[in-house]
């Protein structure tokens, strides 16, 4: 609970008794007495009323009137990408080799002797706080598969781990262990961190949140842009990650979550690495941003091509416990991360590159090709279907479900709000460079 968001909305409501009520909400989740409770919840109002009336061109905070939950930021559909796209154009231009405007898995710049150097982040499933251990394994996989896609063998990581206040310690180390069984497994060690407090003293509860980086080094790279007309398309098989996990522990499937366990994505690149074949590749990503259809959105924009899946090909490359379940909970399985690795390449390299991971223990097909136009389709017995991503990825818990994934009616209003508000950052930050470039 954040007690201070609480007590700055009683505040701008102009409620009465505010330190009393929140002091019962307080007790409700801590571990306290009365007047302890008290002492906190008038502290916080003291400090939420001295930042409502903030002045200035840095301290004055850009608002668009657009929750992140109703524009579907972070639920990986429509409203996330175009919120993305967003973030690119307030970041710029840059000189990197690969920077966000690409909505690639990672990042590169280029350093003197032509290398590149790759970064990329991910942060925890949201809904697996209470199992850091789980989170932890998920989220480092994630990070090393970014890099890999890049055509780099990842060489480090990091982690970013924010417990809120009555968290118990341990989770720290439950989720540092899922981390490193990871990193022991693959040899690329975990090299550095942060361990924080989830808003310090004002958020209550034992909420966990976080990320792990990795960074690597390629000499040459297999961004998304690469994909050209006339190329097939390869995917593995895939058991998911964190989202897979998600829907097995909250509907009560718990026994699932074991088929996730697994680096056969890792396994996959890697010998793809040791025979260079990543070098024939022209693109490669990790099926997760919405699944099939979002990552299939992403890749069409950016390379400028249509890309063509096979649904038969595709179903038969989802691990069957997991395929069982998202069947059984009527789950869109082309809509959720199935952590599968998707390649795209020239036609001539499909069979040595299919035989390699194959050889490597891991199951792979070709699944679709890449021809001249814009967007995806999806062939289902013969017929071309639109192969669009929905407002929000599939609906994959009870409250998922409950929320929906339909594209709001407001959702034209809400954009060009978002749009303002992108615009305001840009002027802000324009504004603030001058003047400090002016010192």
């Amino acid at each position: 609970m954040d007690i201070e968001g609480y007590a700055r909305h009683a505040l701008l409501r102009g409620e009465d008794g505010i330190a009393d009520k929140l002091a019962e909400r307080i007790m409700e989740i801590k571990d306290t007495d009365r007047q302890h409770a008290i002492a906190l919840a008038k502290a916080a109002v003291e400090e939420a009323r001295a930042t409502l009336d903030v002045k200035g061109d840095i301290l004055s905070p850009i608002t668009s009137g657009v929750t992140m939950g109703k524009f579907g930021v972070g639920s990986r559909g429509i409203g996330d990408f175009y919120a993305h796209e967003k973030i690119a154009e307030v970041i710029g231009s840059t000189k990197a080799a690969v920077d966000s405007t690409h909505l690639d898995d990672s990042g590169a710049v280029q350093m003197e002797g032509g290398d590149f150097l790759i970064v990329t982040i991910d942060g925890i499933h949201s809904r697996l706080s209470d199992f850091p251990f789980l989170a932890g394994f998920h989220v480092a996989r994630a990070s090393l598969r970014d890099v890999y896609v890049m055509g780099s063998r990842p060489l480090a990581l990091l982690s970013d781990i924010h417990v809120a206040d009555d968290g118990d310690v341990a989770k720290i180390f439950d989720h540092v262990a899922g981390i490193t069984a990871v990193s022991e497994l693959t040899d690329i060690p975990l090299v550095t961190g942060s361990t924080l407090r989830i808003g310090g003293d004002m958020v209550i509860g034992d909420r966990m949140t976080g990320g792990v980086g990795a960074v690597g080094v390629a000499s040459s790279m297999t961004a998304r842009e690469r994909a050209e007309i006339g190329d097939v398309i390869l995917m593995t098989e895939g058991a998911g990650g964190g989202t897979i996990s998600t829907t097995a522990l909250y509907y009560g499937m718990h026994d699932v979550v074991d088929e996730t366990i697994n680096i056969k994505f890792l396994q996959a690149c890697e010998a793809l690495l040791e025979k260079d074949l990543d070098k024939k590749v022209h693109a490669m990503t990790d099926v997760t941003n919405g699944g099939v259809r979002g990552d299939a959105k992403e890749i069409s924009r950016t390379a400028g091509v249509k890309l063509v899946f096979e649904e038969e090909n595709m179903r038969e490359l989802v691990n069957p416990r997991v395929f069982g379940m998202l069947e059984s909970l009527n789950i869109d399985y082309l809509g959720v991360s199935l952590d599968s690795l998707l390649l795209i390449v020239p036609p001539e390299h499909e069979q040595e590159i299919l035989e390699t991971v194959q050889n490597a223990g891991v199951d792979i097909a070709t699944v679709g090709y890449v021809e001249k136009g814009q967007g995806a389709e999806l062939v289902i017995d013969g017929q071309r279907r639109d192969f669009t991503p929905r407002f929000r990825e599939s609906a994959y818990t009870p409250i998922k479900k409950m929320v929906g994934d339909t594209t709001p009616d407001d959702f034209e209003a809400m954009s060009k709000a978002v749009d303002r508000a992108a615009e305001e950052a840009i002027s802000k930050k324009r504004r603030i460079v001058e003047m400090l470039g002016k010192q």
